[in-house]
């Protein structure tokens, strides 16, 4: 099925509270490690104008995060919504511009940055909840990957990892470079980061651009071995995917992607889509949201050609982080479901986005329903946070990072005293 719509649903209120602390960490390089070139073209961008109007973005943008994290006691819990039965609390705060979540098998949960260059790591210590940067002076860190107790970290133009680093969090070891075959692009030069159930990490190499004819070895998400080798396209004609999961039961891969601006305030609409074979196009730059052929790049090609998403998550919505949901905590009928982070619009005159959404699968595998699950962040036309990843935790609650208050919040389900267990 495609073009599912969100759909309207009930919601509550709920209130909590969260500690933290910080602490500095130093980090090391080592030389790069050579791996087989998959990119013909690393550094060159199409020469094009992307944006019609140079000043129609910092009109609309307008969505700049605070220079430092908000407080505990100023985060917005009091505005979230849920459906009812559902609460949230602060898990995590005074984290600036907390992207993507890695929880551990220990329950170690690490986060990452986009805009700045550090990871920190968050671990319950005699009771009390802890925070701190485990790595700084990286590039762009906003991809994490945790196995066998390497936290693997994608940089703009690198992979680096952390080796046995659950042991040695107050003394972090020096990163160890993976791969380094990456452009170093300022357009969606921010990568994503997981493990595959066939042991190989996948990453994101987005367009270099809004809307152009990409470069060889961009527009894709990637696929390599740990230790970096073996590197190979895995799906094409992706713009730009910040978020990707493998189905509990087919093992399929699904992705969110952002679609194209400075086309229209209503199109197109970013994308949930699924991998069914290895080396699918899903039509950038040519077709978006599965049906409609873009003004520039769109001439003479057909939609058809091209892998649709299995369902629509809106225009401009940022649809960003997305886990499938496999713990017992909430109701059955969120099991094997997805959640989706919706980072929020930046280019729309009315935003939209800046939650969290469930989409309900069929046995097939493709899309029911496209539901609201976490609201409040939009009040006014005004962002009072943004979320950007999500993860569940071994009791089945769920965290939500929110870059632009610096949070992790916690979702969870029942009782409190049930909810905690």
């Amino acid at each position: 099925m495609t073009g599912h719509r969100l759909l309207r649903g009930s919601a509550g209120v709920f209130a909590a509270a969260g500690i933290l602390w910080m602490a500095p960490a130093v980090v090391a390089q080592e030389k790069p490690k050579q791996v087989p070139h998959v990119i013909t073209q690393p550094n060159t961008v199409p020469n094009r104008a992307d944006i019609p109007n140079a000043d129609l973005p910092k009109k609309l943008r307008n969505v700049a995060p605070p220079p430092i994290a908000t407080p505990a006691d100023k985060l917005p819990i009091p505005l979230m919504r849920l459906p009812r039965g559902f609460r949230a609390e602060v898990y995590a705060s005074g984290i600036a511009n907390a992207r993507t979540l890695r929880l551990t098998e220990r329950g170690t949960l690490f986060v990452s940055n986009r805009v700045l260059d550090k990871v920190w790591a968050v671990v319950d210590r005699n009771g009390k909840r802890e925070a701190k940067v485990i790595a700084s002076g990286l590039d762009r860190p906003n991809g994490l990957a945790f196995h066998n107790g390497s936290l693997y970290i994608a940089e703009g133009t690198r992979i680096t990892k952390l080796e046995n680093i659950e042991d040695n969090l107050d003394k972090p070891p020096a990163p160890v470079v993976v791969y380094t075959d990456l452009p170093n692009t300022q357009s969606h030069g921010w990568r994503y980061l997981a493990l595959g159930p066939d042991g190989k990490l996948y990453i994101n190499v987005g367009a270099p651009c809004n809307i152009c004819e990409p470069m060889a070895g961009t527009a894709q998400i990637r696929r390599l071995n740990l230790d970096g080798s073996g590197a190979e396209p895995y799906a094409l004609g992706v713009r730009n995917s910040v978020g990707f999961d493998w189905h509990p039961w087919t093992k399929q891969l699904y992705f969110t992607d952002n679609g194209r601006d400075w086309l229209s305030e209503d199109l197109p609409e970013d994308e949930l889509n699924r991998v069914t074979a290895a080396g699918q196009h899903f039509g950038f730059p040519y077709c978006h949201q599965g049906d409609f052929t873009d003004r520039e790049m769109g001439w003479g090609r057909s939609c058809d050609e091209f892998v649709k998403p299995v369902a629509k998550l809106g225009p401009h919505s940022a649809a960003l982080g997305m886990r499938f949901y496999t713990g017992r905590m909430f109701p059955q009928r969120y099991r094997n479901g997805i959640f989706i982070a919706r980072h929020g619009s930046w280019n729309r005159t009315k935003k939209i986005g800046g939650d969290v959404v469930f989409v309900a699968l069929n046995r097939n595998g493709t899309v029911r329903s496209v539901q609201p699950f976490l609201t409040g962040f939009l009040q006014n036309n005004t962002w009072v946070g943004r979320p950007v990843d999500v993860e569940v935790m071994r009791d089945g609650s769920l965290l939500v990072s929110d870059d632009y208050a610096g949070a992790v919040y916690r979702i969870t389900y029942g009782s409190p005293r049930t909810a905690g267990r």
